[in-house]
């Protein structure tokens, strides 16, 4: 199945991707486990020029959590560091494309030089018109929603704001994703069944979709059959259609 099959009026608008399995991947063909993480930054950028190609406003990924840090020591700096080589190898490539970068989590933890990096593929694709590609590294919905409290509780210290004003849509605008459209469908690649402290606010109402292929196989085809069972879900958001006559 090619993107080219999918009916253009049931694209969601914003789609969000747990990326599992890439150490798995690996050593289910006797490879490092960073070799994994590697072909799944390659698979990356291949969703993502998809996603840009079929009109997906907003992408976003589930590169890193809060508790990844529990990870191995030379996992971990793999993770950090081959992100700067491939920014550094591909950046006018990036600087063409018509895709927008951002990153969302937190920022405390970063080297300098990762957060530098960081700051310049934001800064660089600001003004990009196609597909927004967020990629959540030391990112945990916890912590998300822990900082939008914190915020907000500023916020009435100092009077700017009434707590009686304080909303569903107040606090969504206090969260990374206080821009984003709606999260359509939350996609969990490798097999796994769960959220995993993943944007637990966004997808109150978006559609879940699980499958047992790992990321790196994650190709155009899988992709298409995501999109295709979205499709077809009745997403009503607790109410009820009225039955056709």
């Amino acid at each position: 199945m090619k993107v080219t099959d999918l009916d253009p009026s049931r694209i969601p608008n914003h789609i969000a991707i747990i990326l599992d399995g890439n150490g798995r991947w690996a050593k289910k063909r006797g490879l490092p486990r960073t070799y994994g993480h590697r072909k799944g930054a390659f698979n990356l950028r291949d969703i993502a020029l998809l996603c840009d190609k079929i009109n997906i406003k907003y992408l976003t990924v589930y590169c890193f959590s809060t508790e990844n840090w529990k990870r191995p020591k030379d996992e971990v700096d793999y993770l950090f560091n081959q992100p700067i080589k491939y920014f550094k190898r591909y950046r006018k490539r990036i600087e063409n494309s018509n895709i927008r970068i951002k990153f969302i989590g937190r920022r405390d933890r970063f080297s300098d030089e990762f957060l530098n990096w960081v700051n310049i593929i934001e800064e660089s694709t600001s003004t990009h018109k196609g597909l927004v590609l967020t990629i959540a590294c030391d990112y945990g919905s916890y912590e998300e929603i822990t900082h939008a409290v914190k915020e907000i509780a500023l916020e009435v210290k100092e009077g700017k704001i009434n707590p009686e004003s304080i909303n569903e849509d107040l606090i969504a605008n206090h969260l990374y994703t206080a821009d984003y459209l709606p999260l359509d469908l939350l996609i969990r690649t490798s097999g796994e069944i769960r959220i995993s402290n993943f944007m637990l606010w966004q997808m109150a109402y978006s559609e879940l979709y699980f499958t047992d292929t790992y990321w790196p196989d994650f190709n155009e085809d899988e992709l298409c059959k995501a999109l295709d069972n979205y499709a077809k879900r009745d997403r009503r958001f607790g109410g009820l259609k009225e039955a056709k006559k």
